[in-house]
């Protein structure tokens, strides 16, 4: 079987002609920053959320020791920092690491240090969604976004067991586990992998300080919010772990759904590996395999990070979120004149429905094609 490398090796996207869309949009979106003197990184608003999400984590945090006797408060308290995480994922973690949060990279680079706060692990992210998400979004077998274990049935190729015919009941316990398999197993398994593959600078070079940095940021974030409450906190240990387990059932389920209704809905593609390697131009591949979600919400679009407007991030994962609602003006104008789709739920109600059709659709064991 071919590893993960010769796969990505065997891609190759269609050169965006001199009148395309790619180029227009591209050249539009400049011109917008331009025009207006911005950057197209973090400004005054998003420092101000950045501050709010870490508040929103640390605050709560700090509180378990003031008044941690009650299990109640406890509870309370941990539910709380799973929004909090979830918050600092997608609003400050998910810009820095793709570079879009400031043009210094230093400042990136501290700002996504955020993830080692939030049970991640800086390195294996950078390949599993920088890399493999991003450039090969849907395509089963390099998207690593769509792996499940067998949990879930999300692509026609992937194999189909009998538990899945449930799938739309029982996704939201799935969802739960994202982050609490990120504790456990996940970036473990995918640093081994990676370095086997070669991918993205996991080589014999490096592996080693990577591993020192995984174990030593696993240790530190288990000890700050596990073993120190278990130890400070005045109610018996087990509720410290109960809310730990509440914290990231919390921050899972809100993760999981806000990616999930960008690309595992009923309207946009799912693909396979060419034979021949031969793919659409990459901004195209994107539109079609992507889709935006209530746009108008405000709260939604405060907390999530811009990724209710997904197609952006992923035509332009260097442009801090922050600026997405103006350059979505652009991107679907622009669409339009070149006749491509530009797939939009409307309210969260919308993608929730398609995203659970997507799952029906899936959880039939004679689905060959999906669209």
């Amino acid at each position: 079987m071919n590893t993960t490398i010769e796969k990505v090796k065997s891609i190759r996207f269609a050169r965006p002609q001199t009148q395309s869309f790619h180029r227009t949009l591209r050249q539009r979106v400049n011109e917008y920053f331009q025009d207006r003197n911005l950057s197209e990184k973090a400004n005054g608003l998003m420092y101000l959320k950045t501050l709010s999400m870490l508040v929103l984590y640390f605050v709560p945090y700090a509180m378990l020791y003031v008044l941690g006797a009650s299990p109640i408060w406890i509870m309370s308290m941990y539910f709380v920092m799973g929004f909090g995480m979830s918050g600092i994922g997608m609003s400050v973690m998910h810009d820095a690491i793709h570079g879009a949060y400031h043009s210094n990279k230093w400042v990136n680079k501290i700002m996504g240090a955020t993830i080692y706060f939030i049970s991640g692990n800086a390195a294996t992210w950078r390949v599993q969604h920088n890399v493999l998400h991003h450039n090969f979004t849907n395509v089963e077998g390099l998207d690593d976004d769509m792996k499940t274990a067998g949990l879930l049935r999300l692509h026609r190729s992937q194999d189909w067991k009998p538990i899945h015919k449930y799938q739309a009941w029982y996704a939201p316990f799935v969802y739960s586990l994202l982050t609490i398999n990120w504790v456990i197993s996940k970036d473990f398994r995918q640093l081994m992998l990676y370095y086997k593959e070669g991918m993205e600078g996991h080589n014999t070079h490096n592996i080693r300080n990577e591993w020192i940095i995984l174990i030593a940021t696993k240790m530190m974030y288990l000890s700050l919010f596990l073993v120190l409450p278990m130890i400070f906190t005045e109610a018996a240990w087990y509720w410290s772990l109960i809310g730990f387990l509440l914290m990231h059932f919390t921050a899972g389920f809100v993760l999981s759904y806000v990616f999930q209704l960008a690309h595992m809905v009923e309207d946009v593609e799912h693909e396979d590996i060419p034979a021949d390697g031969n793919m659409d131009e990459w901004m195209e591949h994107q539109l079609k395999t992507t889709a935006n979600f209530a746009p108008k919400n405000w709260l939604l679009n405060w907390y999530v990070g811009g990724l209710n407007f997904q197609i952006e991030h992923h035509l332009f994962p260097n442009i801090c979120h922050i600026h997405y609602p103006k350059v979505a003006k652009i991107v679907r104008q622009t669409a339009e004149e070149f006749n491509l789709e530009y797939q939009q739920y409307n309210t969260l109600t919308d993608a929730l429905k398609a995203h659970i059709q997507h799952l029906r659709i899936m959880a039939n064991p004679k689905t060959a094609e999906f669209g």
